[in-house]
């Protein structure tokens, strides 16, 4: 049921750097025919970071840790493709479906497969209204829990950001920015929240995780936040409407749950003119960038 790619196999195999990349961004948020290619950009990324790059998914009930260009044709054209979170994997495996993972079961995943960087677009986190709703995503308690280190543009600025880090503080993950003081809010270079470390480098990166796996401490997950440069990031004005026209959309419609993110990722895509997803675009690529260097400067020491 675990079957790794053989690149894959030789790189962890001989301690040389791989790189972790989830697969619902290919299958349920990018556009068909955009997310092949896509797909094979994000790759790239990773390989030009200096990494090998290990697309997760479930496909016939078997775990793919590295996917061939066939496997991925199957998962960004499939209309049969469950999106998986970690409480998915056992009844997806036995049923044997194909399935695309999230941040939580990717991260699960590639650390049991020995793979310790993961670069993503942005983390789920406390849902606004979470206080009633009790609805916090199972990104953070799976990141709590695995020594993974995950590379995003922070989390979507349509959750409750403050809420979200201080959740994070909560299960002690650390948080870092990359090059930055400040956390960013996905399709914004800077959410209005604090980062409480920063680094300049890859290699001061990779030492966060060596110093803690020296510790004994780092069995949680750590953060890397690296937003993208404030001339790509969605115009803060257009972000403000496209949010609280949004907002209200969900009221009016009565979404709830595990639907108000994908409404509400659908409503910016529809509202910017496709805006939002240049801006998703770009930000996946910078980490997968930034992943594959600082999986290099593990691999180094």
């Amino acid at each position: 049921m675990f079957r790794l790619h053989p690149e894959v196999a030789d790189a962890v195999a001989a301690g040389r750097p791989v790189v972790a990349l989830e697969s619902t961004i290919l299958a349920h948020g990018l556009p068909r025919g955009d997310n092949r290619r896509i797909a094979d950009e994000i790759e790239q990324r990773v390989r030009d970071g200096g990494a090998v790059p290990a697309t997760i998914a479930l496909l016939d009930g078997v775990v793919r840790i590295g996917l061939d260009g066939d496997q991925l044709d199957l998962l960004c054209s499939s209309d049969d493709i469950v999106k998986l979170s970690v409480r998915d994997l056992g009844p997806a495996i036995a049923l044997g479906v194909n399935g695309a993972t999230t941040v939580a079961s990717t991260s699960a995943l590639a650390n049991a497969a020995g793979i310790g960087v993961f670069a993503t677009g942005g983390l789920g986190g406390v849902h606004r209204g979470a206080g009633q709703t009790f609805d916090v995503s199972a990104d953070l308690g799976v990141i709590a829990r695995t020594p993974v280190l995950v590379v995003c543009a922070g989390v979507k600025s349509i959750l409750d950001v403050p809420g979200t880090l201080e959740y994070l503080e909560t299960l002690s993950v650390p948080v870092i920015g990359y090059r930055t003081d400040n956390f960013p809010g996905f399709y914004l270079s800077d959410s209005g929240q604090a980062v409480p470390w920063r680094v300049e480098t890859p290699e001061q990166a990779a030492a966060v995780v060596r110093a803690r796996r020296e510790l004994g401490t780092d069995t949680a997950g750590v953060v890397l936040a690296n937003p993208l440069p404030v001339d790509q990031q969605l115009d803060p004005e257009l972000h403000d409407r496209t949010l609280a026209a949004g907002l209200q959309l969900l009221h009016d419609e009565g979404v709830s749950g595990k639907d108000v993110t994908p409404r509400l990722l659908e409503h910016f895509h529809s509202a910017t003119h496709g805006e939002s997803l240049r801006v998703n675009v770009d930000l996946v690529l910078s980490n997968a960038l930034l992943a594959g260097q600082v999986a290099a400067a593990l691999a180094a020491a």
